[in-house]
């Protein structure tokens, strides 16, 4: 199998249809062994990374006389128009991803957010192969689900999920869900900006399904104990007080939170974040914005709090009675080990069609 080449270092440049001609795309199962993988060498100190974003202002995408006339169209919607760059090691290898995101993309007939791995050798920090990273980034992202299932939604009865989104990171977490968890879920609900995307969404899934997947109901988010939130929305999702008092949240996206129910959960539940530091320097999603709107900051206050960090040794924390909010800013380390698994299973692969 022929790649391209990139960089003039000989490396190649893996696209997403070579990954897949050549039978190197990640399964379900391969996917969340390598998270795996990455989670436990982040708690013992063997994978470290971290992440700098560059935000674009919205009004000045739209002071373009070819995009202004439809502004309107985004009313509901941040255009999250950012350049961000991951960086993470580990034992082995040294990786960058480096994300393009606009949400105006999609009226182009483009993804809203595309990234590109370049995965290195970790002691002399050369290039091995640059890849398009945009499938396995939602990917990775949509593991977060079955961890936080995992450590903190009960195992008396079936949980009852309710999933905000119709994008690639839903379809992710349907996915992961799907895989590891469907024996545990009784009923998952989809909620999108219309019944038609929600639709659609459901039609399109196209891989092995155990799950009770529906469109949400008015009554789905009082009755679920799982809620995910993976929009692009520019206010809050939901009321303050509309989820069950005990009801676990998982929340992959921006300010879509409202301060209610945070103060809620602060009070009288447990508040986790996939890496306090990451998730207060990024300062774009509503619980490090709930600080950072009273001049506080949230990597500071919230070890005083008794917030919860996934990245600490032993985390994640026990689940106790009432509310449980954890937000997930992405970490730069699950990327590289997603990165690392997928090379190394394209070099296995070619290995063998060589043969």
């Amino acid at each position: 199998m022929q790649a391209t080449y990139a960089l003039n270092t000989g490396a190649p440049f893996l696209s997403a249809a070579t990954l897949r001609d050549a039978g190197a795309e990640l399964d379900t199962g391969e996917m969340l062994a390598a998270m795996d993988n990455a989670w436990a060498d982040i708690r013992s100190g063997i994978a470290f990374g971290s992440k700098a974003v560059l935000s674009l202002p919205e009004e000045d995408f739209w002071r373009d006389g070819a995009v202004a006339d439809r502004k309107e169209e985004f009313a509901d919607e941040r255009l999250g128009w950012k350049l961000s760059c991951l960086y993470s090691v580990n034992e082995r290898y040294g990786g960058v991803k480096i994300i393009g995101a606009n949400a105006f993309n999609r009226q182009l007939g483009l993804p809203r957010s595309t990234s590109t791995i370049v995965l290195m050798e970790k002691k002399t920090l050369r290039v091995i192969t640059v890849m398009d990273g945009t499938g396995i980034s939602a990917r990775r992202t949509g593991s977060y689900a079955t961890m936080v299932m995992d450590a903190f939604c009960r195992r008396d009865r079936p949980v009852s999920v309710l999933l905000f989104g119709t994008g690639p990171t839903a379809r992710a977490v349907v996915e992961c869900l799907g895989f590891r968890c469907a024996d545990r879920i009784g009923k998952l609900a989809i909620q999108g900006r219309s019944i038609d995307r929600v639709l659609q969404f459901i039609e399109a899934i196209d891989f092995p399904n155990r799950l009770d997947i529906q469109p949400a109901e008015e009554t789905s988010l009082a009755e679920s104990d799982f809620i995910i939130t993976a929009t692009n929305a520019r206010t809050p999702i939901f009321a303050g007080d509309a989820l069950a008092r005990d009801a676990v949240s998982l929340h992959l996206g921006g300010d879509e939170v409202p301060e209610s129910y945070l103060q809620r959960v602060l009070r009288t539940g447990l508040v986790v974040c996939d890496d306090l530091r990451t998730v207060s320097h990024r300062n774009s999603q509503s619980i490090a914005l709930h600080f950072s709107r009273r001049g506080l900051s949230l990597d500071e206050v919230g070890p005083l709090l008794g917030l919860h960090d996934l990245t600490m040794a032993g985390a994640p924390p026990a689940r106790h009675k009432g509310p449980v909010c954890v937000t997930c800013v992405g970490l730069p380390m699950l990327d590289l080990y997603a990165a690392q698994a997928t090379y190394e299973k394209y070099c296995r692969r070619t290995a063998l069609d060589q043969r």
